[in-house]
């Protein structure tokens, strides 16, 4: 491992020996992943205390939909655990510029991630980072091997050869071609517009060039993508208008639709749910040689309570975090949730694989409304699930989209206007 990141003295086994603790310390962490309740317990918690003598963790979740406003109710009153489970942008820069979450901008173990990998847990200004960033999500899609083998469906690189495939699915008529509502609506944006537009808008170029002003959602590369999400409901299947997100999961993994719109996070449930082999594609590029975009959108980091009766503990955890042995059991234990140092991690799940295979064709990129485009009214991430729907619904033409979009955008973002 590196060099310490806060210092000699923040090891486990040097602050035992230093007598730094005299007794046990204990660390509660809070997070919202109740899920993951198992993997800290069996994996996580044993491997790290085994290496740090003198420092016990203690994970106890919240339930996701509880847990911001837990959180700021226990920071508030002072009660909240050492450790933060940090969600990615403007949740945690709240945090931090309320003075709840420490500044780890200095530590040594910040230059084991990528720009791209920090920037969900930095101020604006790129001067402070307040969480180490654990993993992030790649979109892409997911499909029955056994579908595609039995139509005889090849795997689409282009956008024609995408058509190409849902349009053979459909005459086929043994499955639906691809499983998503617009029920729940978010879906159609993140597995939608968010999946499909990086290229379109060129990834980090186009995102970057959004937020300082130089391109505007009237464009033509931010207005395409809802024109081909135009052309999705044809595929979709009868009713997908109340098809709600579980209802699409339960197509799929049933073997009822060929094809699933998907972010990463889907692996490890979808594993055990489908009795079929499954592959994964990335989204389809324009023409065949086009430089390729991806999301690999980061989604979870995790940071000091700035108020911690145990920060020598808590940065030395933090500075475990950091490590290649960190990231090698959090990425095994939860395929599709990648680990973000610079560290190759070997993956053992095929699936997990083939989507992390991406990062090394084409070029990574996050959700576009994640980052400052969404602090004002209206809201522009919430704006976009609504416009994706209306775009395969068909009840709105792409460039009435863009130009709501636009014009909510333009009325509170100062660049913009």
């Amino acid at each position: 491992m590196k060099k310490t990141i806060f210092g000699a003295l923040l090891s486990g086994t040097a602050l035992a020996a230093s007598g730094a603790l005299a007794a046990d310390v204990t660390l509660n962490i809070e997070s919202w992943r109740t899920d993951d309740l198992t993997l800290w317990q069996d994996k996580i918690i044993p491997a790290f205390e085994a290496a740090n003598p003198g420092i016990k963790l203690n994970f106890n979740p919240t339930a996701p939909a509880e847990y911001n406003a837990v959180l700021n109710s226990k920071l508030e009153a002072g009660s909240a655990g050492d450790l933060i489970t940090c969600r990615p942008f403007d949740a945690s820069l709240a945090l931090y510029d309320a003075g709840h979450l420490a500044d780890l901008g200095d530590a040594d173990g910040m230059s084991n991630f990528s720009d791209v990998a920090k920037s969900a847990w930095q101020s604006d200004d790129g001067s402070a980072s307040f969480c180490v960033p654990m993993a992030s999500v790649i979109h892409g899609f997911i499909y029955n091997k056994d579908a595609f083998a039995e139509v005889g469906v090849e795997v689409p690189t282009t956008e024609a050869e995408f058509f190409a495939a849902l349009e053979a699915f459909k005459a086929d008529g043994s499955y639906i071609p691809m499983a998503m509502g617009t029920n729940d609506q978010w879906e159609a944006a993140t597995m939608g517009y968010n999946n499909i537009g990086p290229n379109y808008w060129k990834g980090e170029e186009g995102r970057r060039a959004l937020i300082a002003g130089e391109q505007k959602l009237t464009d033509e590369q931010w207005v395409a993508p809802y024109a081909t999400l135009a052309k999705w409901g044809a595929y979709l299947g009868d009713g997908y208008e109340a098809q709600t997100y579980p209802d699409s999961q339960n197509l799929f993994t049933l073997g009822r639709a060929a094809i699933y719109p998907a972010g990463s996070w889907e692996i490890a449930g979808f594993n055990t749910q489908a009795d079929f082999e499954m592959g994964a594609f990335k989204p389809p590029v324009m023409n065949a040689g086009d430089t390729c975009y991806i999301s690999d959108h980061t989604d979870i980091g995790i940071g000091m309570n700035a108020k911690s009766a145990n920060p020598e503990a808590a940065k030395a955890f933090l500075n475990w975090v950091a490590s290649p042995e960190f990231a090698a059991i959090f990425g095994n234990a939860l395929p599709g949730f990648f680990p973000l140092s610079n560290t190759p991690v070997e993956l053992n799940d095929p699936l997990a694989k083939e989507f992390v295979s991406w990062r090394g064709e084409c070029e990574s990129t996050i959700r576009s409304t994640y980052q400052i485009l969404s602090r004002g009214t209206p809201n522009l991430e919430n704006d976009t699930w609504g416009a994706s729907v209306a775009a395969i619904k068909g009840t709105e033409t792409p460039e009435a989209l863009g130009a709501k979009l636009q014009a909510g955008l333009a009325s509170w973002y100062a660049p913009q206007q």
